[in-house]
This record gives C-alpha cells, sequence and structure tokens, in this order.
C-alpha cells in the first residue's frame, strides 16, 4: 500500500463517485513511477519515464508482431501429463488444472503462423502466466510441432522465449526436452530456414541452455534477464561478487552473446529487415 493508494484514490472517490477501477495505476519496478494503465498500454507496457520493459502478454506480443494481428494457432498435443505423478505441497495435476483455467491455454507455448510484414513465419511464444513459462513434456512437444511446421511450410522460424527454465514436476522428462528441441532446431536449419530468436525477461534455465541460444540473430529485448541459473547461485559457487548489469541483454551484448538489442516499438520491422536479408527478400 503506499500514499497513492491510501490518500489519492480515497480523495478522487469522494469527488468523483466509486466507479474508479483499482487498475487505473501501475506502478514501474525500475524508476518507481506511477503510470496510468492506459497509457502504459498505449506504449506497448514500456514505461514512458525510464523505456523499462515490463511484462508484455502473449496476445498484445502476437497483434505488435504479426500483420493486422492475425495469427493462426496450430493445436499440439501430448501424451504425458504427470509422468512423475509428482506432488509438493500441492498435486501437479491441479497446477496444470489452475495454469488452464488462468490462461486459457493447454500448456505454456503457443504456436502458430502468420506474417510479419509479408513474411510467411511460424512463431512458438511461452506464455510465462503458465508456470512461469516451464519447459516440460508439452512445452517440448509445441516447440518440435512448430519446427516441423515451419519445414513442411517452408516457412521463417521465430522463437519467442519467457522462462524460468525446466519444470521441475516433470523431472528428467523435463530435461529431456533440451535435446529435443536442439535436434528440432537442427530439421529447421537443415531445410536452410532462417531462424530468429526474441530473448525476452526472463530466459533461463534449460530454455537458455538448449533452444534459445541457437538462433541465426538473437534479438533481445532491453533488460531482460537472460541467464542458466540466478547470480546468487554463481555468487555462492565461485565465491566472488558479479559485475554489475551482470546477465542482462546489455551485459550480454557488450560480451557477444547476442547479436543486438531493440525496443519493443521496432521489433516488427527488425525482425522483418532480417527476414529479408535471410531470405533474400524485400519487405
Amino acid at each position: 500500500m503506499n500514499w497513492l493508494t491510501n490518500f489519492i484514490r480515497p480523495k478522487i472517490r469522494a469527488l468523483v463517485g466509486n466507479n474508479i477501477p483499482d487498475n487505473l495505476w501501475e506502478k514501474c519496478q525500475e524508476c518507481e513511477q506511477m503510470v496510468f494503465s492506459k497509457e502504459l498500454n498505449d506504449n506497448l507496457r514500456v514505461c514512458p519515464h525510464c523505456e523499462n520493459h515490463l511484462k508484455l502478454s502473449v496476445a498484445e506480443r502476437i497483434k505488435n508482431l504479426f500483420d493486422a494481428g492475425e495469427f493462426t494457432k496450430v493445436k499440439y498435443s501430448s501424451p504425458l501429463q504427470d509422468p512423475l505423478k509428482f506432488r509438493d505441497n500441492k498435486r501437479y495435476v491441479d497446477r496444470l488444472k489452475s495454469a488452464r483455467e488462468k490462461t486459457g491455454e493447454e500448456d505454456a507455448v503457443i504456436v502458430g503462423y502468420g506474417r510479419i510484414k509479408g513474411f510467411k513465419t511460424v512463431a512458438v511464444f511461452f506464455n510465462f502466466d503458465f508456470m512461469g513459462g516451464s519447459m516440460g513434456v508439452a512445452v517440448g512437444d509445441g516447440f518440435i510441432a512448430g519446427a516441423e511446421l515451419a519445414v513442411s511450410k517452408g516457412y521463417s522460424f521465430l522463437a519467442v522465449p519467457c522462462s524460468g527454465g525446466a519444470r521441475m514436476q516433470e523431472g528428467v522428462f523435463s530435461l529431456m526436452q533440451m535435446p529435443r528441441t536442439v535436434i528440432a532446431v537442427n530439421r529447421v536449419k537443415e531445410a536452410e530456414l532462417p531462424y530468429i530468436v526474441l530473448l525476452t525477461n526472463p530466459t533461463t534455465g534449460g530454455v537458455s541452455a538448449s533452444f534459445a541460444m541457437l538462433g541465426d540473430i538473437h534479438i533481445a529485448e532491453p533488460g531482460a534477464i537472460i541467464a542458466f541459473t540466478g547470480p546468487r547461485v554463481i555468487e555462492g559457487t565461485i565465491r566472488e561478487k558479479l559485475p554489475d548489469g551482470f546477465q542482462k541483454s546489455e551485459y550480454l551484448l557488450e560480451h557477444g552473446m547476442i547479436d543486438m538489442i531493440v525496443h519493443r516499438k521496432d521489433l516488427k520491422s527488425t525482425i522483418a529487415k532480417i527476414l529479408g536479408l535471410l531470405t533474400h527478400k524485400k519487405y
């Protein structure tokens, strides 16, 4: 709670009534400025004060990247739902049910195809709202389905990871998705089709250790965390203080791990330009 919630909002409600939505403002985690939600959404959820790129939904990403927001979703199925019958303080099947009700999706990836400034593209989007975008068997199946669709149609392939890494509830089955997705990427490359990765915040764990760092071109959003493991674990292991900004996209660009950092408003035109260069076509 803060002064805006405790003082300003009651004063406004006293003047104009109680029809004021609770989500009228949103606080930027970086500069801590309060921003009108409408202004933030109109600006693709980029803070107008400090340019911090806040979390963006998959639906908004699709709308921002694909021509007229047209994106044909492709269904994928996975035979394993709870291979280990896992339970911690809650059954895994119950976690899956809750995540599906929350997101309206079967699992943490959305697969489909459309056009980016005319370029036919298959894309796989990770949904962080679905168990932190974690990669289990279904996610591996979805990624492979996207890669196979790109090869069969001769389309470019775009991966947009946003994930905490492997899904612990699936144990070794989750880890097996790392080589599976690598093989899928190799099939795309053998077909001589462009494979572009858009790294968003966060891209970590088994996701960053597999398909996410195998792109022909790696694009990252400003300030995105891109890593295998967290800085506290690393510091505890090597017993040294890490540099400022370690694991952020700016640090990775400086050290040659990614190719470019692109503002969210320029992503569509940048990806289209790259696809034009890789396919020798104009957009």
